[in-house]
């Protein structure tokens, strides 16, 4: 299951693509270079979401493992 990090990463992924694209087609170069950035900060958002999912899980494991006899 994906956190909301994950998901308003890709989102921000998705949109700065979609203004690169969009740069692209009309030559506007900073529209293409904001959408550089935030398809970026996306990924970031998305990696941080997913370490954090991925510890989260990490921990429930270990406690799980410490309930057992």
């Amino acid at each position: 299951m994906f956190n909301r990090d994950e998901v308003k990463g890709k989102t921000e992924e998705l949109k700065g693509r979609a203004k690169q694209v969009a740069g692209d087609m009309t030559g506007d170069e900073r529209l293409r270079s904001e959408g550089e950035a935030q398809e970026l900060g996306g990924r970031v958002q998305k990696g941080f979401g997913t370490a954090r999912r991925k510890v989260g899980k990490a921990v429930k494991n270990v406690g799980d493992a410490l309930k057992r006899p």
